[in-house]
């Protein structure tokens, strides 16, 4: 009977704790909505600021938070969640990198893809290297005899990510095209460079490099880049033969609707299932299923899709600043470095100035050669613009955080003060470049590139793409082009080359892609289909 009262004390005990448990995370989970909310009406009370965006408002917010926490538990805690790389990559990314490839304007992006691929691969690499050597050459030992080629790599890997997600706050789409196609799409295909170079370099033997062994780490860097975006763009196709076949929306939109989300969402998770790059498979696969699926789906599907990616894309972005925010001030990974602070101070001083040389060191050569294959002046990045670039790509996120805390923490906590040393570090580096660099970036695009020209060369690039679109109606700005005057054919023909790569891919995909797949001007009609209901009403409403 001891045995039982025993047994049943301790089953009472562990409910409690469980209870307990289920009462912190209820009450953590609150303060994070009320957080959320925060942001978002302080973000649209500082629409018109120069200076703040919502990312950097989130992130003193949560900072702020941090320190109240901080305060409260009397030095004991700061955060109520624990940063984990898992959250963030398998829940937070993928809505907003898919929304960015859905919302994204194809005819440019691809324009200039040649230019994002040098900047978001090769600039990568350079970068990687750049830092690896400044951190090696500098003696940058954090008291310790030996720093492994692993952790150099690795640490040259982490602070060459940009973060593409501050990059969608601080240029905007519609004023700046040229800048923001080259600097997102960079920052996308950066990303993922980062990612993939990082994880191949865990299983990298450094005792025993040699030529064949480069050949086989770029063979296989180039796999993953390629495989990844091919598994994206036959998840994208699939999802568009679907929905075309089956045509869900003469019963129920909702079906629909659900069936593009889960289509996105595993684009991404099958990448994660095989190893590859999922930032680009989910990318990719938001782009196909922009151009293809979104057109095959009813009108009230379409005004919810498109909302609901800019919804959950929206929140993800606001809720990774938050938690970064808060994660900030974790006062277990300073009590380390609190000893020597001047250590910590000048490992992220070196840090900041390797990722500013890294980057110039890719940005301004590689647009000269980029410059040397363009035809068009207006096609070609001005010396301002080129600054631009390079500043506005300065900003290190949350996927810096996760690749620092995959290789310097177990499930978000270090108990070795070098470590300790590069995640506060690591931190220190987000927080300065994404407050002072995000600040400063929108002022700096108005002294270099003022509107008026911003103007000008907006309207050269689209006078420029007219005679691209003259063949198909599947344009991203349809309604702004049309309201433009269309130049002869002598005029058209002098400025573009009779059979440009546009041209060839439009009479395929006119040819043999929208008949399979839908897509605009082959969205299919059933009728008693909400299409049809929906045509009927605005008949009678006429």
């Amino acid at each position: 009977m001891a045995i039982v009262g025993v047994e049943n004390s301790n089953t009472w005990m562990g409910a409690g704790e469980l209870l307990s448990s289920e009462h912190a995370s209820v009450v953590s989970i609150n303060l994070f909505v009320v957080l959320l909310c925060t942001c978002i009406i302080i973000g649209h009370l500082l629409e018109e600021n120069r200076w703040l965006n919502e990312s950097i408002t989130a992130l003193l917010i949560g900072i702020c938070t941090g320190v109240v926490i901080l305060l409260l538990s009397r030095g004991k805690s700061s955060r109520i969640l624990v940063f984990s790389e898992e959250l963030f990559f398998i829940y937070l990314l993928p809505p907003i990198i898919f929304n960015a490839g859905f919302q994204v304007k194809k005819k440019r992006f691809f324009r200039n893809f040649s230019t994002i691929t040098l900047f978001g691969a090769i600039g990568t690499l350079i970068s990687t290297g750049v830092i690896s050597a400044g951190i090696y050459v500098l003696n940058l030992q954090l008291n310790v005899k030996y720093i492994s080629h692993h952790k150099l790599v690795a640490i040259g890997a982490i602070f060459s990510a940009t973060d593409s997600v501050c990059t969608l706050q601080v240029l905007n789409q519609d004023e700046t095209p040229l800048l923001y196609s080259l600097v997102f799409g960079e920052g996308v295909v950066n990303d993922a460079t980062s990612v993939v170079l990082f994880n191949a370099i865990q299983s990298l033997d450094f005792s025993h490099i040699s030529s064949i062994a480069s050949l086989e780490f770029a063979g296989s860097f180039l796999y993953l880049l390629i495989s990844s975006t091919i598994l994206g763009v036959l998840v994208g196709l699939l999802s568009a033969y679907t929905i075309k076949t089956l045509y869900f929306g003469r019963h129920s939109t909702d079906r629909e609707v659900a069936i593009m989300i889960l289509m996105a969402y595993l684009s991404y998770m099958l990448a994660e299932l095989f190893s590859l790059s999922a930032i680009l498979t989910v990318f990719f696969c938001g782009i196909v299923m922009s151009h293809y699926t979104w057109h095959n789906v009813t009108q009230s599907s379409r005004v919810t899709t498109k909302h609901a990616f800019a919804t959950l894309s929206f929140v993800a972005e606001i809720f990774i600043f938050l938690y970064v925010g808060m994660d900030a001030l974790d006062i277990e990974k300073w009590k380390f470095v609190s000893h020597s602070p001047g250590t910590s101070i000048s490992t992220s001083s070196i840090l900041l100035g390797l990722v500013m040389v890294g980057r110039a060191a890719f940005v301004f050569p590689l647009s000269f050669l980029s410059n040397l294959t363009k035809n068009f002046s207006s096609d070609k990045l001005t010396i301002k613009q080129q600054v631009t670039i390079w500043w506005a790509g300065l900003m290190r996120g949350a996927v810096s955080m996760a690749l620092a805390y995959n290789h310097f923490t177990r499930s978000g906590y270090t108990q070795l003060r070098p470590n300790a040393i590069m995640i506060t570090s690591t931190i220190t580096v987000v927080l300065f470049s994404t407050v002072v660099f995000g600040m400063l970036t929108k002022p700096l695009i108005k002294f270099l590139l003022p509107p008026t020209k911003q103007m000008l060369a907006s309207d050269s690039m689209k006078s420029l793409a007219i005679p691209l679109l003259l063949d198909g109606g599947n344009s991203d700005d349809e309604e702004s082009s049309n309201s433009l005057p269309r130049p002869t054919s002598l005029r058209m023909f002098l400025r573009t080359p009779s059979y440009s790569i546009h041209y060839h891919w439009r009479r395929f995909d006119d040819g043999f892609m929208r008949p399979v797949f839908g897509g605009r001007g082959f969205v299919p009609f059933v009728p008693g289909s909400p299409v049809e209901s929906d045509d009927l009403q605005q008949q009678w409403l006429n």
